[in-house]
Parts: C-alpha cells; sequence; structure tokens
C-alpha cells in the first residue's frame, strides 16, 4: 500500500485507501486548475512528474510537449498574458490500479482578455484524461490529453495574450 500525501502510514483497509486515492487524484486536478488560474507555476510544477507528456493538440498545439518543465513554459506563454482564466472540472471518473491510475474530468474553461479586436472571451469545453503514478510526494500527472469538444467566442485573444506575455517577458 502505498503512503498518503501527509506522509502518513500506509491504509490497509481497500474501501478507505480507494476513497484516499479518489480524493487525492481529484485534489491533483484541483491543484492544477488553482495553479493555473491563479498563475502560480510552482504550484503547477507540483502536479506533474518531470516526465510528462501533455497533448494538447485538439487545442492547437502541434505536437505533444514532453517535461514538466517545457510544459509549464507553455502554459505560461498561453495564459500568462490574459487578464483572467477559470478553469472548471466535474465528474471526475477513477481508474485505480495500486501506484496507477487513470482520471477522466470533464472541463469548461473560460479565457478573458480584454481587446479592441472582439469578444473579451473564449471558452472551451471537453475533457481531461490523465494517467498518474502515486510518487514519494504523493499522486502526480505523468501523462495527459484535453480533448475539446465544444467552443464559443474570440479564439484571437489567445494570440493577443500571447504578445502581451512576450513583450511582458522580452
Amino acid at each position: 500500500m502505498g503512503w498518503n500525501v501527509n506522509g502518513e502510514a500506509p491504509v490497509s483497509d481497500p474501501m478507505t485507501r480507494l476513497l484516499l486515492d479518489r480524493a487525492e487524484i481529484s485534489q491533483v486536478m484541483h491543484r492544477y486548475c488553482m495553479a493555473v488560474d491563479t498563475r502560480d507555476w510552482d504550484l503547477l510544477a507540483s502536479c506533474f512528474t518531470d516526465d510528462l507528456e501533455a497533448d494538447f493538440r485538439s487545442f492547437g498545439a502541434k505536437e505533444p510537449v514532453t517535461g514538466r518543465t517545457a510544459w509549464i513554459d507553455a502554459v505560461r506563454g498561453t495564459v500568462g498574458g490574459l487578464d483572467a482564466t477559470q478553469h472548471l472540472t466535474a465528474n471526475h471518473m477513477h481508474r485505480i490500479d495500486g501506484d496507477e491510475a487513470q482520471l477522466t474530468a470533464y472541463l469548461q474553461a473560460v479565457h478573458w482578455l480584454q481587446n479592441d479586436v472582439g469578444d473579451a472571451e473564449y471558452t472551451i469545453g471537453g475533457r481531461y484524461d490523465c494517467d498518474l503514478c502515486r510518487t514519494e510526494e504523493g499522486w502526480r500527472i505523468r501523462r495527459y490529453r484535453l480533448s475539446v469538444t465544444w467552443q464559443r467566442g474570440n479564439r484571437h485573444i489567445l494570440r493577443l495574450g500571447q504578445r502581451r506575455q512576450r513583450a511582458v517577458a522580452g
């Protein structure tokens, strides 16, 4: 049995272990959303393994990104220049096998940037499919894929935000 995230002794009751694992796995997704929306890049790093693979091709990425640092840089470059984002997940479905797990979670993500070009909002809906593993620090996302199933609003604000972020960083 694995250690819980507080470093406490393993839980031997299978149902208790399952419930704790489910809560801890969902907490990773909640932490992820909070980190992106508050631009807390250290908190975001705590959600992933070093060898992370992130597949956001349905959102416009050309290919999956490999590596936690590279992914955090990509996220910062995408949302860092926006005025606000709000990521909400629900309907978490867990499949847990020892120290490996899969999480599927529905997503709505609002992106907001006041601009002179058009609407300030771009919203997507879809699903995250995550592979997680238990580490000494707790559950971490090893691989995840975003499947965008709908969108509305002004997608152009993402480019405007990227330009703003580059200008600030550069």
